[in-house]
């Protein structure tokens, strides 16, 4: 049994890795949250948060997947000053 509720995490890293890390930097896409994100077969609830950008682009990407709109929440914070 899991104690964590069914959250799951994934990272990418875009500019640099920390030592160790397998595979190299990158902007989050397609084979990314399709690998390590849930089918939406099972409707999991989708949290997006980040730069305008990011949370489009990834947003755009779990609907191209078939996730339904209203299961994918989105915030977004830009530059401050």
């Amino acid at each position: 049994g899991r104690d964590d509720l069914g959250l799951d995490v994934a990272y990418v890293y875009t500019r640099s890795a920390p030592d160790g890390w397998r595979g190299d930097p990158h902007r989050i896409g397609l084979a990314d949250v399709n690998d390590h994100g849930w089918p939406p077969g099972l409707e999991p609830l989708n949290y997006v948060c980040g730069p305008t950008g990011f949370v489009e682009t990834v947003a755009d990407l779990l609907v191209g997947l078939g996730h339904q709109t209203r299961r994918v929440k989105t915030e977004r914070f830009g530059p401050t000053g």
